[in-house]
């Protein structure tokens, strides 16, 4: 028999709950493709090692980017092998819940949804990011009271503020964990002259990446490639250097928050001093992020339980009672 199944597709990680097991698989959104005869080599965490490292016919590309599918060929042959590793095959043919960014645009939506029944779901329905992240947070998004989830995941930060099972108001920038990697990129280019990769400026993000200052804070050995020379070169970057190069994405997430939290109605805005405001999605793992958003807004800011499978577990909450949650579906024509 079919196990339904919840996917939460990011931009950075793809996780997967099985309706009765819990998560069963979660793997890096990226897949390596042999350009010249098209075929797929690995994926998931295998493929995200060969980012950077591969010759130039064999491509480690993520076929999702700022929450947006880039390429829809590569998305449902990633679906496909993500349904095949975790048990479906033509036989047992599941219902599949995808969360998908709310910024996404209602093409984007048919082509999720396409893919999934391509890659072999028997039905594929689609629930906002931040409505997921709010179900799997716990919170009572069925009574008449505030609850706001700022949802920071690799492409996308979207903040939400629920009440009585609905989205009050949403407000969605298309920045996230990737954007700060981009940023330090570009940074340590210009102030240093030297190239880093993608996995460096992650590691110094998750190091010594901060958005507001904090205790225990030290310098980090950056190694990478000098413009000038093209040899290998080591510097020492401190946390401020950092802050300072962050500075732009991270304000640009705090302003979203603030947005959201203007669109509030008067009633649900005074709730929110009381209730706060839940952090999920692995952006929101960057050090100081909650004390700069209480600081700005502020409404007390809380870290979910478990940031990285917020969104993923609320899903599975749906899954695990699906006829009773139908009404969190989006639909998939709305806007066509």
């Amino acid at each position: 028999m079919a196990r339904d199944l919840a996917i939460d597709l990011g931009t950075a990680n793809t996780l997967v709950y099985a309706r009765g097991e819990g998560i069963v698989l979660n793997e890096p959104s990226v897949i390596a493709i042999n350009s010249r005869t098209k075929d797929v080599l690995a994926m998931g965490r295998e493929a995200w090692h060969m980012i950077g490292r591969t010759p130039a016919h064999i491509v480690a590309v993520r076929p999702l980017r700022k929450g947006a599918i880039t390429d829809f060929e590569v998305t449902q042959e990633m679906i496909r092998l993500l349904l095949k590793r975790v048990g479906v095959s033509r036989f047992n043919r599941p219902r599949v819940v995808i969360c998908v960014p709310s910024a996404i645009t209602p093409v984007e939506r048919r082509a999720v949804i396409d893919a999934t029944r391509r890659a072999g779901a028997a039905d594929a329905q689609l629930i906002e990011q931040p409505m997921a992240a709010a179900i799997g947070a716990g919170l009572p998004i069925n009574e008449p009271i505030a609850n706001m989830v700022v949802d920071i995941g690799g492409g996308t930060s979207e903040t939400a503020l629920i009440s009585m099972g609905g989205i009050v108001a949403i407000q969605a920038v298309r920045v996230g964990s990737f954007d700060l990697d981009s940023a330090l990129i570009t940074w340590i280019r210009r102030e240093y002259g030297i190239a880093v990769g993608e996995q460096t400026a992650e590691e110094i993000k998750i190091t010594i990446g901060s958005a507001y200052p904090t205790e225990e804070e030290f310098q980090a050995e950056v190694r990478g490639r000098e413009l000038m020379s093209g040899l290998p070169k080591t510097v020492l970057l401190s946390p401020e250097e950092v802050r300072d190069a962050l500075a732009e994405p991270v304000g640009a997430m705090v302003d979203s928050v603030i947005t959201c939290l203007g669109q509030a109605p008067p009633e649900l805005a005074q709730d929110l001093i009381t209730q706060g405001l839940y952090l999920v999605g692995g952006g929101s793992l960057l050090r100081g992020l909650d004390r700069r958003l209480a600081l700005e807004t502020e409404v007390p800011v809380r870290q979910a339980a478990q940031p990285l499978e917020t969104v993923v577990l609320g899903a599975g909450r749906v899954i695990e009672s699906y006829e009773a949650l139908q009404a969190m579906f989006m639909d998939a024509r709305k806007g066509v």
